[in-house]
């Protein structure tokens, strides 16, 4: 940087928004600017930093590699200043604020169902926007401001990004409660001989966590449905003689199932709430990511 003088932080703003939409049109909408106003602005970074940071590209424009090195400083930057003007007191009663929570359909339900009744309780102003968890995009996400937190697993989780246990979770064997098995502890071969449900994701898959731990013990079971949703398996599994292996939380508070322990032992994962720097220090959100942990230990 040639002279910190003329650096203010407009242009820092601005540059951060350039780095999160590269195309200068939109990010002139979202800065309330005109394209030429935000030209400008891009003249005096290019000066303040003495190099051309975008390039024109055949859709809207490219950072060059000292832009993308700028990137996570100038959020940090930005985020810090925004701390350090915020009064550091927060008022869950009377707070209108909106949080962006990105989740699977398991989370949904695990997860996002009892915080929002703590949350009702507590900070009845406060809006949430639940919204699915995108594969490979958590961090641009949490960068661009399109989510405020995410609820991944370790793995899904990217490094830079801040990151919060929740809990362990375990899997169990569920059945409609006058299925003709129900209440009573399987054996391995009274598991693997009744039909199954399973949960993919990625559709059509017949196999997961359940069959991996059967191979080991060199046997398998016969998955007659695969459906994509966590939600509607409890549904399904009442009107059929079907059983199935989900995360306990799933259905520990559900009607109309049974509940019982698999008869082998089936890895389990741990749950976890990520977000990013920009949000780390912010009072509200602060308290946000507390009410959210209590909510999961209580519904241990």
């Amino acid at each position: 940087m040639n002279n910190l003088r003329q650096l203010d932080l407009n242009l820092l703003k601005a540059l951060d928004v350039l780095l999160d939409e590269c195309h200068v049109t939109r990010a002139a909408n979202r800065l309330s600017l005109t394209q030429p106003a935000l030209s400008g602005i891009l003249v005096r970074l290019r000066e303040s930093f003495d190099d051309p940071l975008f390039v024109r590209a055949q859709r809207g424009i490219v950072p060059t590699q000292r832009a993308l090195d700028l990137a996570q400083p100038v959020k940090r930057v930005l985020a810090e200043i925004d701390a350090m003007l915020q009064t550091g007191s927060f008022d869950p009663a009377s707070s209108s604020m909106t949080v962006r929570i990105a989740a699977t359909d398991y989370a949904l339900r695990a997860i996002a169902v009892p915080f929002l009744t703590a949350l009702k309780r507590q900070a009845p102003g406060i809006r949430v926007a639940l919204v699915p968890v995108v594969d490979g995009q958590v961090q641009a996400q949490l960068e661009r401001a399109e989510i405020d937190l995410a609820l991944v697993t370790p793995a899904s989780t990217p490094p830079d990004l801040h990151a919060r246990q929740l809990f362990e979770e375990q899997y169990v064997c569920v059945m409609r409660a006058d299925h003709p098995a129900a209440g009573q502890a399987l054996s391995l071969d009274q598991f693997c001989a009744l039909e199954h449900a399973l949960v993919s994701y990625a559709g059509s898959h017949f196999s997961g966590v359940t069959d991996t731990a059967l191979a080991l013990l060199g046997r398998q079971r016969h998955v007659a449905l695969s459906v994509q949703s966590f939600l509607i398996l409890p549904e399904i599994l009442r009107a059929s003689e079907l059983m199935a292996v989900v995360p306990r939380r799933l259905v520990a508070e559900t009607d109309g199932l049974a509940i019982s322990t698999p008869p082998l032992a089936i890895l389990g994962f741990t749950k976890v709430m990520a977000w990013h720097e920009r949000t780390h220090r912010d009072a509200g959100h602060r308290w946000l990511r507390e009410l959210l942990v209590a909510s999961c230990a209580a519904d241990i």
